[in-house]
């Protein structure tokens, strides 16, 4: 499934910030800066208790859209522009060609974020692509995923749950023959 650069890239940072909640990992101001960093989050930012917390309280929000159906994610994108205030715009700056912002840059972090994921989730919409968002299928695990693959066959998140899923399939076909 192909997506812009900027659309991928939000929706990966997305999954992480939804996956940030268990363990938390995003304790403390230094993390929220580590995080913005990675996922080069553009703008400006008060460095605040406020922002982090801020931050910290859309993941319960956004993990919704692991678990709705079209018409409920629909609505939650509609939802997260409108309070946004979103106003889309062309915008070319640190490397990346064009894309869409859809706010400004002076509007606080979280705002940015949340209509950021709302617009790429709209392209998740578009594309008929609501099962790429998917939970980790480890059994001891929570974590969400987007499915980037060609074929669509993405079953575990990042935290290393293929690895143990694999190694315990493994285990057991040895047990069975030995």
């Amino acid at each position: 499934m192909e997506f812009t650069h900027d659309a991928r890239l939000s929706l990966q940072s997305m999954a992480a910030l939804v996956n940030s909640r268990r363990p938390d990992t995003l304790g403390g101001a230094e993390d929220l800066d580590e995080y913005c960093r990675r996922w080069q989050w553009s703008g400006s930012r008060t460095h605040d208790l406020a922002e982090l917390e801020a931050v910290r309280s859309l993941r319960g929000r956004l993990e919704g859209f692991w678990d709705a159906d079209e018409q409920d994610v629909v609505a939650l994108i509609n939802l997260l522009l409108r309070e946004g205030r979103a106003l889309p715009q062309l915008v070319r700056h640190d490397g990346f060609d064009w894309h869409i912002h859809a706010t400004d840059n002076a509007t606080p972090l979280a705002v940015r974020i949340t209509v950021e994921f709302a617009m790429s989730m709209i392209d998740v919409v578009r594309v008929g692509g609501l099962g790429r968002l998917r939970r980790c299928a480890a059994s001891d695990c929570d974590q969400v995923l987007v499915d980037f693959s060609r074929n669509g066959s993405r079953r575990f998140c990042d935290a290393g749950c293929g690895n143990r899923a694999n190694v315990a399939a493994y285990r057991a076909r040895r047990r069975a023959t030995g």
